[in-house]
Formats: structure tokens, sequence, C-alpha cells
């Protein structure tokens, strides 16, 4: 596999991450350089880490969750969604309540757009790529992806305010309901 191919395969990955961090950044507990690293970082880290455990895992583990690793993003992009839409139409909501690089929010949202990253790493091990490299790239890209989107998430969260925050939310609803539909179709 030539570096062309795994770029190409890192920023088909890197583009949930994306599309999640601009509606993330929308809001405005995501200004700043803290909160802007600890989601790009751990939106990296997560694309990276993903791909070696379905590299290692092989294919014992994939026959168990492809049958509903579609529905577990869905339902975490969801969840966290529907907390960002109650949270945009809530004008006196708590500024920390629903922070999107804090605690658990970040954690589901970080597993949620890189679970298909684990088919990833199952299919570079059944054609006998060696993960590392292919890890470390998705991983790189993602989180650049990340920043950018958080970037141009705060760009418009200062714009447009808290009706940001509620398209941010229908934004991850909607990948999440393009996962699914993605697996069923496929």
């Amino acid at each position: 596999m030539n570096f062309i191919e795994i770029l190409l395969i890192a920023f088909s990955m890197a583009m949930d991450a994306f599309s999640v961090c601009i509606g993330a950044g929308a809001q405005t507990r995501t200004n700043g350089p803290r909160p802007t690293f600890r989601l790009a970082f751990h939106f990296g880290f997560f694309q990276f880490l993903m791909p070696v455990i379905g590299w290692l895992a092989g294919t014992t583990i994939e026959r168990y969750i492809a049958s509903f690793d579609h529905w577990i993003a869905f339902g975490l992009l969801a969840f966290v969604g529907i907390r960002m839409i109650r949270s945009g139409f809530d004008p006196d909501a708590e500024p920390q309540k629903n922070d999107p690089s804090r605690g658990w929010t970040m954690v589901l949202l970080s597993f949620a757009v890189s679970i298909d990253a684990l088919a990833v790493g199952l299919s570079l091990g059944l054609v006998g790529v060696f993960v590392w490299y292919p890890a470390i790239v998705i991983g790189v890209v993602t989180g650049m992806m990340s920043w950018l989107g958080l970037k141009i998430g705060n760009r418009l969260g200062a714009k447009f305010g808290k009706r940001m925050e509620i398209v941010g939310g229908i934004v991850l609803i909607l990948i999440g309901a393009r996962i699914v539909l993605s697996h069923l179709l496929a």
C-alpha cells in the first residue's frame, strides 16, 4: 500500500471527525486553544488507536460487531446531538454542562467517529499490511482535520450564536444516520 492510498484512506476516515468538529466548534465552550487541542488530539488518537485494535483483533471480533457497530455510532452521535439541540434552545443553559471537549461527551464523540476505523484496521490485517504506519497517518490527518473543523465551527458559532449549536446537533444526528444508512444499503 503506497502513501497516496494511505492518505486517501486517512482523509476519508477523517471526514466524520471534521464534520463533528464543525458542529462542536460552533459552541462557545469550544473556543480557545485548550478545548481545540483536547478534541483534535482525542479524535486523532482514537482514529490512530482503532485501526490498531481492529488489526490486532483480526477476524475474531469483526463477526461479532459488524452487525451492530453502525447502530452504536448512531446512538452515540444522536445522544450528543440531542443534548446540543436542547442546549441550543435553552437560553439559560450552563456553559460547561455540555462541553464536547470534556469528559464522557468527548470520549463518546471520539469513539463514535472512529468506530469505522476498527474495520479499516481489520481489513489492513486481512490484506497483510502492517498497521502502524497507516494508523499514524490516519491519526495525524484526523487531528489536523479536526482542528480545521473546530476553527471553522468557532467562526460560524461567533457569527450565528446558539443557532449554530442547534445546527451542530442536527449535523451529528445526520452523520449518525448516514453511518447507519451506508451500512444498511451496502
